[in-house]
């Protein structure tokens, strides 16, 4: 062990909408018990009852519940999210290795 702490999020953006979740839990959003259930039901609609290691998986039905959970409560209209995920997507693939990721304005 060379004293560097392993990350730990497997990918950045796991770590973002980790932060973005505890935020919205702490700005009053939601509860964290009532959060807990659902994302536990996302977990078991994909079938995703084994022990996770907090990969992709794990984090896409973390993404899919946060989804629901705001356009449920109108914050974010699924029609919008859809249209800005393929934005990203977009900006992504026409984005040269290692250069930043923008979106078109």
């Amino acid at each position: 062990m060379n004293g560097t702490p392993e990350p730990v999020f497997d990918e950045p953006w796991h770590a973002q909408l980790f932060a973005l979740t505890v935020h919205l839990n702490e700005s009053g959003r939601f509860d964290w018990p009532g959060w807990a259930a659902r994302f536990s039901k996302t977990l078991a609609a994909h079938g995703l009852n084994r022990d996770l290691d907090g990969g992709d998986d794990y984090f896409l039905a973390w993404l899919e519940t946060l989804e629901t959970l705001l356009a449920e409560d109108g914050t974010a209209d699924p029609q919008d999210v859809a249209g800005t995920r393929d934005a990203w997507e977009r900006a992504y693939l026409k984005t040269p290795h290692g250069a930043p990721v923008c979106l078109d304005g």
